[in-house]
């Protein structure tokens, strides 16, 4: 099994539920561990043998910034939903971070692993 790592995609959405929060776009960053197998038995340089995670970000950063979400939990889940659409992807392995999200820490964080 391989992974690949999308590490600190930071991406702007509605998330919240409290009134200071409606209607305003936010930070989230995401990490991301894509855990999957080859096509062949060892790794080739062929580009359509590889996983395309350039593709898999861009479906990851166009269902995030166009949705709302009340929860970061619920973000999490569509994404590692989103992810496992891949027939080759096994798992995911993704941490939300909500910076700001309270008063004298960093961010708030939540971690999700999904397996096919």
């Amino acid at each position: 099994m391989q992974i690949i790592y999308i590490r600190d995609l930071l991406l702007r959405t509605e998330v919240g539920f409290n009134p200071h929060e409606l209607g305003k776009k936010q930070d989230v960053l995401l990490n991301i561990e894509i855990y999957f197998n080859l096509l062949g038995e060892e790794q080739s340089d062929e580009p359509s043998e590889a996983l395309d995670y350039k593709l898999l970000s861009k479906s990851v950063i166009e269902k995030v910034e166009s949705k709302k979400y009340n929860l970061i939990e619920a973000l999490a889940y569509d994404v590692s939903a989103l992810l496992l659409k891949n027939k080759r992807v096994i798992k995911v392995d993704i941490t939300v971070d909500k910076p700001n999200a309270l008063r004298f820490a960093r961010s708030v964080a939540f971690r999700m692993i999904k397996e096919r």
